[in-house]
């Protein structure tokens, strides 16, 4: 029996399939967005670069940095050495939910940079972010640890 009655053995792999998931994923992108918006010093410009920036440091930090399965104490076998992205859809490469976690943050840096009128400063903050978030991404670099980052 396992919890939840799902009936996987690590929620991780299939979670971000479920229904509305990706609809509640860009709308929760637009409430940071429009909350960041209502702040009175923040320019537009700004409160786009925050924007990605904001989204893009949490996708590193829950999608490649943390590892193992948070739904599961117990030793996690095989899944404990994994990040999050790692373990999505079983490890399969270039799955839909692969792709659109990749084409979000893209679509959100082209956004931005045209939002920003592509000032070099925001153009530059927001492609190293791009850059540190999607290379990851690559299926060069699935269970690849760079210098040895993330590798415990």
């Amino acid at each position: 029996m396992l919890v939840g009655g799902h009936g996987e053995s690590n929620p991780n792999t299939v979670w971000l399939q479920s229904r509305g998931l990706w609809l509640s994923y860009i709308v929760g992108v637009l409430v940071l967005h429009l909350i960041l918006l209502s702040v009175p010093p923040l320019t537009i410009p700004l409160a786009w670069t925050l924007t990605n920036l904001i989204h893009n440091c949490c996708h590193l930090v829950f999608l490649h940095i943390i590892k193992g399965a948070p739904w599961i104490p117990q030793d996690q076998g095989y899944c404990r050495s994994l990040t999050h992205w790692e373990q999505i859809d079983y490890g399969c490469q270039f799955t839909s939910t692969r792709k659109f976690l990749t084409v979000v943050p893209i679509v959100l840096f082209l956004l931005t940079s045209f939002y920003t009128k592509y000032d070099t400063y925001h153009f530059i903050v927001n492609f190293i972010s791009l850059v540190v978030v999607v290379l990851p991404k690559m299926p060069q670099f699935h269970e690849v640890r760079l210098f040895g980052i993330n590798k415990y």
